[in-house]
């Protein structure tokens, strides 16, 4: 008999996650285990199963890991070789990561790639402390190793969400760049991208932020956005995995809890089952033309700034599309110093009326200390303290 549905398909999902990075990073990977699977397989991945035998890690024999006889799935371990490759993966406590933290540290071995896990003590609860050391030893037991409970301190710039999330990041990168991972798992699902295309659209913020969260960005990777939240949770209990739910999820005081507890049932509701996936869908759609006006963006900024007088020539940018100029404008604006998360479409939107609507208007201040003016046809940005 085989795993239960959910399990399956969180497992499925991750191994398709680990071999794509596998390929991506040239990772030998034992044969047997692409032939094993049913996900297609990178032609990259193929070839380096073929590699050499001397290049290949030595199959490990079956081993106890930590003090878990077995896998949740009741299978015995069989754990990548010490030296191997490694994945972190970001935990919680809660459902979405315990799951993905299960279903890696199941999955991960058969690549030949070691697992472990970071769990982030923001320090905003009374016994946060004792509850990632908690989470820590479960994880422990599912057979991550290394695992780390690391305390952070959340600072106030961007509001409580954002300074928390700031905090979390600089922790994750800071484990993966000690211990050389390949990537940083996040246990992000289609739920979550729903709600972030909402607050997208509520913040009036254009289409990158309608795109929602990329499945991969840098050594980020969100294998289980295309499945549901109520899969995660479904995963745990048939797995008998212990799960803590994070009281700020229900606190209506942070906007991403109203979002889901209030605004999204009332969208069910209202226009029927599905708008989780739609949003979704949409976040997917918005994705694929942003990249696109990222790349022509890219490209114009590469052809038009002058980093010696911080300039963007005039007449050229009245030439572009809108959407295409504002993503100059934004590039050169985060080059100067500005904030990606402090600058906001109406700040775009002020600027680009230097170039399209300009009366004689004096300088602009834009988040982080930026200054925009117009003078002798350029557009120069400039820090305020340089």
């Amino acid at each position: 008999m085989g795993p239960h549905p959910a399990v399956a398909a969180i497992r499925l999902a991750v191994r398709r996650a680990l071999i794509d990075l596998a390929a991506e990073a040239a990772v030998p990977v034992p044969a047997a285990a692409l032939r094993s699977t049913a996900v297609p397989v990178p032609a990259a991945a193929l070839a380096a199963a073929a590699a050499p035998a001397a290049t290949m890690s030595a199959t490990p024999a079956t081993v106890l890991i930590g003090n878990a006889r077995r896998h949740p799935s009741g299978l015995p371990r069989t754990p990548a070789a010490p030296g191997s490759p490694l994945v972190l993966v970001a935990v919680s406590g809660g459902a979405d990561s315990m799951a993905l933290a299960a279903a890696t540290a199941f999955e991960a071995p058969k690549l030949g790639l070691r697992v472990g896990a970071v769990t982030v003590d923001h320090g905003l609860q009374d016994g946060s402390a004792d509850r990632a050391r908690q989470v820590a030893e479960r994880l422990r037991a599912l057979g991550l190793d290394p695992v780390e409970a690391v305390p952070v301190l959340v600072g106030r710039q961007g509001g409580p969400e954002a300074a928390a999330r700031d905090a979390r990041y600089a922790a994750l990168d800071e484990a993966a760049e000690r211990h050389a991972a390949l990537a940083v798992f996040l246990g992000h699902t289609r739920d979550d991208q729903a709600e972030t295309v909402l607050l997208g659209l509520a913040r009036g913020s254009g289409a990158r932020s309608l795109a929602g969260m990329p499945a991969q960005k840098g050594r980020y990777r969100r294998p289980l956005l295309d499945l549901d939240r109520s899969a995660t949770r479904q995963a745990c209990a048939v797995q008998s995995i212990q799960v803590w739910d994070d009281p700020h999820n229900l606190d209506p005081a942070y906007t991403r809890a109203r979002v889901r507890h209030e605004v999204l049932p009332v969208l069910e509701k209202h226009l029927g089952g599905g708008v989780v996936e739609a949003l979704a869908r949409t976040a997917r759609l918005f994705r694929d033309d942003a990249d696109a006006l990222d790349q022509w963006a890219l490209r114009a900024e590469q052809q038009l700034y002058r980093p010696e007088h911080g300039g963007l020539p005039v007449a050229a940018l009245a030439e572009l599309p809108a959407a295409v100029r504002r993503r100059v404008l934004r590039r050169v604006a985060l080059r100067t110093g500005s904030r990606a998360g402090d600058l906001f479409a109406r700040h775009l939107e002020a600027v680009d009326l230097l170039v399209t609507g300009w009366r004689g208007q004096g300088p602009l201040q834009l988040p982080g200390g930026v200054e925009v003016t117009r003078r002798c046809g350029n557009l120069v940005f400039r820090r305020q303290d340089d």
